[in-house]
């Protein structure tokens, strides 16, 4: 996982479309001593470049060999059909499977949605990439349905998208080797999450030896201080009521200790009566 046990790193693969930027932005905040290399593959390569470990965890399409892999998922993504823009789809705000069946429908080999046959009218051949899937649109040969962030990706002047509500959907997941859930998984894994750095349920970060002592002498006074800590307490109550507060205790104390000796003296001194 690492390069070595003195210089630990941490390798992030991710697929087209997926934008890993604010998570890693966050990364550097909180672990500015472990770089994050970001490694971008293939969506049909992601689960091997895992598995080989090639890369410590990767924000990938599901689905994901669960047999083998962890994952845990982050969102799913709206559908969108790619067209010209002046194609006759954009006079609507969204469209459905059935506004396309007269249309030819490209299906590229890197196609993340999962379908065995997309509607409409099939093209002669399947392009190899979405890529190419785009360059044939902008060419009027077909349209092309992806999930938004590749449309994005592949973003042209002349193009435009609209939404499908009826297709199928693709979801985003952060995965990693279900045996190598390592520290440093563990911290990317709070940082998608929303985790703070002082959450409890991520990994406990180790706190400086001096903060820890000063808290132990704070948590635990030594031997024979409690007496001392009372006789503090008990002046710093004194302080707050005030001077005239303790004059006054003072003096009463006295008149209450001299009113107790009265009546005995009284008695001590009372004449016996004679018979």
């Amino acid at each position: 996982m690492t390069d070595s046990a003195d210089s630990p790193s941490f390798r992030l693969a991710y697929v087209p479309g997926v934008t890993p930027a604010k998570w890693v932005r966050v990364w550097a905040q909180r672990s500015p001593d472990v770089p994050l290399t970001l490694v971008q593959v293939e969506p049909a390569e992601a689960s091997d470049v895992l598995r080989d470990g090639r890369a410590e965890a990767g924000l990938v399409r599901l689905p994901v060999d669960r047999t083998v892999l962890s994952a845990i998922p982050l969102y799913t993504e709206t559908t969108v059909v790619v067209v010209p823009k002046d194609h006759v789809i954009t006079a609507a705000d969204e469209v459905t499977l059935d506004d396309l069946a007269d249309e030819v429908v490209l299906h590229p080999l890197d196609d993340v949605l999962g379908w065995d046959r997309p509607p409409g009218e099939p093209a002669f051949e399947r392009p190899a990439t979405t890529a190419d899937a785009i360059e044939l649109v902008a060419a009027n040969i077909g349209v092309l349905i992806v999930p938004q962030s590749l449309a994005r990706l592949h973003h042209r002047r002349d193009l435009t998208y609209r939404p499908v509500v009826d297709a199928p959907q693709s979801s985003v997941a952060l995965s990693w080797p279900e045996d190598a859930t390592t520290d440093l998984v563990e911290d990317f894994i709070g940082i998608v999450r929303g985790r703070t750095v002082n959450s409890t349920r991520g990994r406990t970060r180790p706190q400086p030896e001096t903060g820890a002592d000063e808290g132990t002498a704070r948590r635990k006074p030594a031997a024979g201080s409690r007496a001392a800590g009372k006789t503090a307490h008990g002046a710093r109550s004194g302080d707050a009521r005030g001077g005239a507060a303790r004059g006054g205790g003072a003096r009463g104390a006295a008149s209450k200790g001299g009113a107790k000796q009265a009546p005995k003296g009284a008695r001590r001194g009372k004449p016996r009566r004679r018979s």
